[in-house]
């Protein structure tokens, strides 16, 4: 596994053997990463069910200002740092040893404190836990942690066709390649009533 684009490319990856991890492959983070282009560039970016960290480690290559990695399984959040270790990146990246929603739920009252938002959120949970992709996207659809136009991405088989929206989070686009898909969402916040003009 390897960074494919930005400071730190073509640098290997760990992975561990024998986990029940499912990496997104090398060729579905390019599809991804070439769909966000520029956004990437001084974003804040969420890395959920991280596994090894590479879609963040990507994020962090390609320009992003901040990465946080939310992975409950110990041995997971033990190898996102030593792969963080292993390219010297001791800024602007967290790990988080914790269930995501637990972690959304820090990460919205860290950002409401900061006046932070995210700008795009990647999430990747195990496919038989279908559950998760409603559970997370409800949640990002209500809370108060995107930023306006922020994007969030779900990583998922190619069979499971997602709702087009998730309170203010709307479907934009799905990608599908090999067994895999990829659905795209926008946060959109709903405009402000207009001011009446004075005749």
């Amino acid at each position: 596994m390897r960074i494919i684009a930005g400071t730190f490319r073509s640098r290997q990856l760990k992975s561990l053997k024998g986990m029940a991890m499912r990496p997104t492959s090398d060729k579905l983070r390019e599809t991804l990463f070439n769909v966000l282009g520029e956004l990437v560039v001084d974003a804040r970016f969420v890395d959920l069910f991280a596994g090894t960290g590479a879609v963040g480690i990507e994020a962090l290559s390609r320009g992003a200002r901040e990465a946080i990695f939310v992975d409950k399984h110990p041995p997971a959040a033990s190898l996102i740092k030593k792969n963080l270790e292993s390219l010297d990146i001791d800024k602007g990246a967290r790990v988080l040893k914790s269930d995501a929603l637990q972690a959304l739920k820090q990460i919205a009252d860290e950002s409401a404190a900061a006046s932070a938002s995210m700008d795009i959120l990647f999430l990747d949970p195990p496919y038989a836990e279908k559950e998760q992709y409603a559970n997370v996207l409800s949640f990002l659809g209500e809370a108060n942690l995107l930023a306006e136009n922020a994007v969030v991405i779900a990583e998922h088989q190619r069979s499971l066709d997602l709702p087009e929206t998730f309170g203010k989070l709307e479907r934009v686009r799905v990608l599908r390649q090999g067994d895999a898909a990829l659905t795209f969402f926008r946060f959109r916040p709903p405009s402000p009533p207009e001011t009446p003009r004075s005749e």
